[in-house]
């Protein structure tokens, strides 16, 4: 049998503050993260109230981040980005705040750069199998439907 290594509160607030300083981190990973250390509730309130007061966990600022990094970097749409946030409950306050991180003409270009690029390697037997896929794939990636429906009538 294995036995776990045990960790001074003092260990694992220093453990966690690196994880937190190396990417923004949200609650809920923290708390997860922590469960690994199996401390009692008292010691898990008191790193995470460690950590806000030393801002290495912002609720506010994880949010930001996520919502730059997966649109700017994966090309995410809002739905997609949006579901994912919500599975690490952050709330809808913060969500709404976080979206005025993109700017809606780069939405808007993304989304055109996406359909040019799935236009040219996908093959289809006809223009409703064409469009169809195109429409699920975009859906896919987060991209609320009547939106893809306007960027297709414009390049059309």
């Amino acid at each position: 049998m294995k036995k776990e290594k045990s960790y001074t509160i003092d260990e694992v607030k220093e453990k966690l503050a690196n994880y937190c300083a190396y990417q923004d981190r949200c609650h809920h990973e923290v708390e997860r993260k922590l469960n690994e250390f199996f401390l009692i509730p008292e010691a898990k309130d008191e790193i995470i109230m460690f950590l806000i007061q030393n801002n290495f966990l912002n609720e506010e600022r994880f949010a930001k981040s996520y919502v730059r990094g997966k649109f700017y970097y994966k090309d995410w749409g809002r739905k997609k980005i949006k579901n994912e946030l919500k599975k690490r409950n952050i709330n809808e306050r913060l969500i709404t705040s976080a979206f005025k991180e993109i700017d809606e003409e780069d939405y808007i270009s993304t989304l055109h750069k996406l359909i040019e690029k799935k236009e040219q390697i996908i093959s289809y037997k006809n223009e409703f199998d064409k469009k169809s896929k195109l429409i699920n794939y975009l859906l896919q990636k987060g991209y609320e439907y009547e939106l893809i429906r306007e960027c297709l009538t414009d390049i059309q």
